[in-house]
């Protein structure tokens, strides 16, 4: 079950360093902010500040899950798993507060953000899970 935790928080570190690329890098392009994220145009200039923002958050929490695993690999156990654990938990829930905004349609249409808490959540969870039961 180790694998299968180390490559859970591997894939959940690309999944949010992906995000960091689409929210803090590709931004501007309608494929990303309209296509991907259901944000017209229009309102692309009041919302770029956040998602440049919470791109980094994505960033330093893909980069945490990662440089866990390799510590991991390393031979550090103890501080490679604390940092999969910790940057997991935090994927794991913000994933659950992205499905709870999407239920409340805060930003978009109810429903357009539910692949998105899933893929946000989903590995991490898989993560925690395969660690709960070494």
């Amino acid at each position: 079950m180790i694998v299968v935790a180390q490559v859970a928080a591997l894939i959940a570190g690309g999944v949010h360093l992906l995000a960091f690329v689409w929210e803090s890098i590709l931004f501007l392009r309608p494929g990303i902010h309209e296509d991907l994220f259901r944000i017209p145009t229009r309102d692309t200039a009041p919302v770029r500040m956040w998602a440049f923002n919470v791109g980094f958050y994505n960033l330093f929490l893909g980069s945490g899950a990662i440089a866990g695993v390799v510590l991991w690999w390393a031979g550090h156990e103890t501080p490679g798993r604390t940092l999969v654990v910790y940057t997991c938990t935090f994927m794991f829930l913000a994933g659950i507060v992205l499905f709870a905004s999407d239920r409340m349609a805060m930003s978009r249409p109810r429903g357009a953000g539910v692949i998105g808490a899933a893929s946000q959540s989903t590995p991490p969870l898989v993560a925690l899970a395969a660690l709960l039961v070494t």
